[in-house]
């Protein structure tokens, strides 16, 4: 690693030229190791970060439009306001990442670990989240509008005032969570369990909850 790089983790954000850099030195099976640093700003639209470390980096308002994340570790990472639309990251951990406001329409989340992460005003419009572990997650005011949240975990989530519109939410396990003023008008909640989510205010019109569709 070059070692000028290297000590900038705190410093000045990185440039991609320098991350293209490190991925041509490093080895047939070495995973890019980016943990905590300075990558704001940064523009990395495209790439092939396959496995990339990035726990606890700092990549608000960076540009990851398509970029490849599969299995990536991003647990603590700084992403609000980042751009990551049709971003693949099945399988990533995201675990108490920051992506406030980011912007993740048609990303592909699915089975990622998004525990206790804030995705509070997040874009997820038509995003994959299938099979995605949502647990104390902070979506509140998030936009998920025809997103795939199938199976997803959502145990203790806020979702105030989120935007449900067409999202699937069939087998979803929502208990505890808090849908308060959140809009699900068309959603599919078939097989879901409301016994302990709060809905209060919540505005819920045709979904479907099996093989009918309920007002």
């Amino acid at each position: 690693m070059d070692k000028n790089i290297s000590q900038r983790r705190e410093g000045s954000p990185v440039t991609r030229a320098e991350v293209d850099q490190l991925i041509h030195q490093m080895g047939q099976n070495e995973k890019l190791d980016l943990r905590g640093w300075n990558l704001k700003g940064i523009d990395l639209a495209y790439l092939d970060l396959t496995g990339v470390l990035l726990a606890q980096a700092n990549l608000c308002g960076a540009d990851l439009s398509e970029t490849d994340l599969t299995s990536a570790d991003l647990s603590g990472a700084n992403l609000s306001g980042a751009t990551l639309p049709g971003a693949n990251l099945e399988r990533a951990n995201l675990s108490r990442a920051t992506m406030s406001g980011a912007n993740l329409s048609q990303a592909n989340l699915d089975e990622a670990n998004l525990s206790e992460a804030n995705l509070s005003g997040a874009n997820l419009n038509q995003a994959s989240l299938s099979e995605a572990n949502l647990s104390r997650a902070d979506l509140r005011g998030a936009d998920l509008t025809g997103a795939d949240l199938g199976v997803v975990s959502l145990f203790g989530a806020a979702l105030n005032g989120a935007d449900l519109s067409q999202a699937n939410l069939s087998q979803a396990r929502l208990s505890r969570s808090n849908f308060f003023g959140a809009v699900l008008n068309g959603a599919n909640l078939t097989g879901v369990d409301l016994s302990e989510v709060d809905l209060s205010g919540a505005v819920i019109s045709k979904v479907t909850t099996s093989d009918q569709v309920k007002d």
